[in-house]
């Protein structure tokens, strides 16, 4: 029925409300002109509505009063809407009940649809699994890693693990965010949560249940309200003190008027009650919590994990980003990036004999050469008495050419077997100022080639780089590859701080010094090597973190989908969250301030207090909410 309405009219509790202040609106409106209906219609239907939203409210109230726990927001509207009834204020009573419960209902909606998600996919996420071999399904919780389960096409998959049989295209958008799936085959990681598509697979447990990166990010999102920033600490320790100093005030602007100069009651009793209203800390309270709550759940949204409030209100003012480089920056993936042959041979020639020796080698920058023989479809030549010198490179005999011994390795090992060419000297100094590793393979005779491997900068790098310094954030790189390759990467992306060759402790040590002069840094990193820099920095974010436990456990910001693209959003979202919380809490306190002025000169008004702090509650939730479908701005 309410398919196409907006969230909140599809919630029964929210369409009842508005139900209930649309009938007693007209009866509100016409008490300003002294006109009330039968009292046999009023008192049963305001009764009525009273018992109907203002129930729990009264119990909590008088539940606070028996343990003078004064500070509870329930109290003082308990006071208020009983000091209605006594005036015979009918409609007040009744609006004080119908829009407290509405701005309740408000908040619950925002703290709701931060965590619907997460609650969808809780009930959702398979309770069972098939064991391979079992005819019947066993709970996941008695599942144990290494046993191989199976998840048949259009099934979620149960719990992580790594795929030994089959090829799937799966959903992982409860994970990281993407909307698109992914292709998976054999020796690929899965996650629990995730959907797969059309494809049968046969998975081999790699986390228990309650370890998952599912079951990781379902526990940290709903403790992440633990951590609460200081905007929050201090309104909540705010309003302990303030509420009980209100209620002295109201009592004594009672007793003084009334005891002392013997004017009518009913008169500043009314003011009294004004004041009650207006100074309830409502919009105070909910203030902060709705916007952590919206901001957490965008964030969520987008595949990003953070783990409370403190961190939206940190992320906001960054003044510095370090960069680990390696698979932050990089994709942490070697790639050829240059093939330079020599004395008649062609690049094929090069690849196919490098490759074919690499074939025997465990090194791992091997691999990126044999790839490229795969990407260009050359055959791999064969070797004979393979040959591994370590720190130096690798001997071999080729059965394809017609020099058949081959020598590859780097630049100090080949000068032993070769006189060296000035030309190849001079590619290989280039190619190291650009920080890239390079390999030099000859044969029997002469210098065949030079092969350049570097680490690719992400594509989205610059474009991360420039949007930070829109904001006038600094970009640091502390990284642990040599200072050429941090120059060259800081060079490429405009960054004009890079400090290389850094063991862990040492990167913690000039992080430091950043948080030292800067105060507000963050830092990112894979997660792995850097977990002590991560938990060092006032604000921690990992880099792909979808599966690593290392990560979602030491960051305090965990992007789960890889996509550095997310930072600036979430440093905005950051900067947004914290002026949204500061305008809510300056129009809060403005307001609650220009009435008590009016209470104090005897000028409140009980109707006016009512909708100006129900109203301001309501503008303060729903400012709060925008942030839950903040974009970032493309500038």
């Amino acid at each position: 029925m309410f398919k196409n309405k907006p969230l909140l009219l599809q919630d029964k509790k929210f369409r009842s409300l508005l139900l209930a202040l649309a009938v007693v609106l007209p009866f509100e409106v016409l008490s300003f002109f002294s006109i009330h209906l039968p009292f046999w219609i009023e008192y049963p239907l305001f009764a009525l509505l009273i018992y109907i939203f203002g129930k729990n409210v009264l119990r909590h109230g008088f539940k606070s009063l028996m343990r003078l726990r004064f500070s509870d927001i329930n109290l003082l509207m308990s006071i208020a809407i009983l000091g209605a009834v006594y005036l015979q204020e009918l409609e007040e009573a009744v609006i004080i009940v119908v829009l407290f419960a509405l701005g309740e209902a408000l908040e619950d909606f925002g703290i709701s649809q931060s965590q619907k998600a997460l609650k969808v996919l809780v009930d959702e996420s398979p309770k069972q699994a098939q064991i391979k071999g079992e005819s019947r399904k066993t709970l996941v919780d008695k599942i144990v890693v290494g046993d191989i389960i199976i998840v048949k096409p259009g099934d979620r998959i149960p719990l992580d693990g790594v795929i030994v049989e089959g090829f799937s295209l799966v959903d992982e958008s409860t994970i990281t965010g993407e909307p698109l799936p992914k292709n998976k085959h054999i020796n690929d990681l899965v996650f629990a949560g995730t959907m797969n598509g059309s494809g049968y697979l046969e998975i081999k447990v790699s986390k228990l249940s309650k370890d998952s990166t599912l079951a990781k990010i379902i526990e940290l999102t709903y403790s992440s309200s633990e951590k609460k920033s200081s905007y929050q600490r201090f309104i909540e320790k705010f309003a302990t003190y303030y509420t009980p100093t209100i209620l002295i005030i109201a009592s004594l602007i009672i007793v003084i008027p009334v005891v002392l100069l013997g004017q009518p009651f009913n008169q500043w009793f009314t003011q009294a009650l004004t004041l009650l209203i207006i100074s309830c800390p409502c919009a105070l309270v909910i203030s902060t919590p709705i916007s952590v709550y919206s901001a957490i759940g965008n964030a969520t949204q987008r595949g990003v994990l953070i783990k409370g409030g403190r961190f939206i209100e940190e992320l906001g003012k960054v003044k510095v980003v370090a960069f680990d480089k390696t698979r932050t920056l990089t994709k942490g993936e070697p790639i050829i990036s240059d093939i330079v042959p020599f004395n008649g041979f062609t690049k094929d020639d090069v690849v196919a004999c490098a490759a074919g020796i690499e074939l025997l080698s465990e090194h791992p920058l091997g691999q990126s050469i044999i790839k490229e023989a795969e990407k260009l479809r050359l055959s791999p030549h064969k070797f004979t008495n393979f040959k591994a010198i370590p720190g130096k490179g690798l001997t071999g005999d080729c059965l394809v050419c017609t020099d058949s011994h081959y020598c590859m390795g780097n630049i100090s090992f080949i000068s032993e077997q070769h006189p060296l060419v000035e030309e190849a000297i001079d590619y290989v100094k280039k190619f190291e100022k650009q920080g890239k590793t390079t390999i030099v393979i000859s044969n029997n005779k002469v210098i065949t080639g030079v092969i350049a491997i570097t680490d690719e900068v992400r594509a989205e790098s610059k474009a991360v780089i420039n949007k930070l310094d829109q904001f006038n954030i600094q970009s640091v790189i502390l990284t642990g590859d040599n200072q050429s390759s941090a120059d060259f990467v800081a060079s490429q992306l405009g960054i004009k701080n890079a400090q290389a060759n850094l063991l862990p402790e040492h990167k913690v040590s000039e992080l430091s010094k950043l948080i030292k002069k800067y105060n507000h840094v963050a830092m990112v990193g894979d997660g792995v090597n850097d977990a002590p820099s991560l938990v060092t920095a006032p604000v921690g974010i990992a880099m792909g973190a979808a599966g690593s436990a290392v990560a979602i456990e030491n960051a305090d910001v965990a992007i789960m989908n890889d996509n550095l693209n997310l930072l600036p959003f979430i440093i905005e979202l950051g900067k947004k969250s914290t002026q949204t919380i500061k305008i809510n809490t300056a129009v809060a306190i403005g307001v609650k301030i220009s009435f008590l002025g009016l209470a104090f000169l005897g000028k409140g008004n009980l109707a006016l207090a009512i909708f100006a702090d129900v109203g301001v509650t309501v503008a303060v939730i729903l400012n709060g909410l925008r942030l839950f479908t903040f974009k970032e701005t493309n500038k």
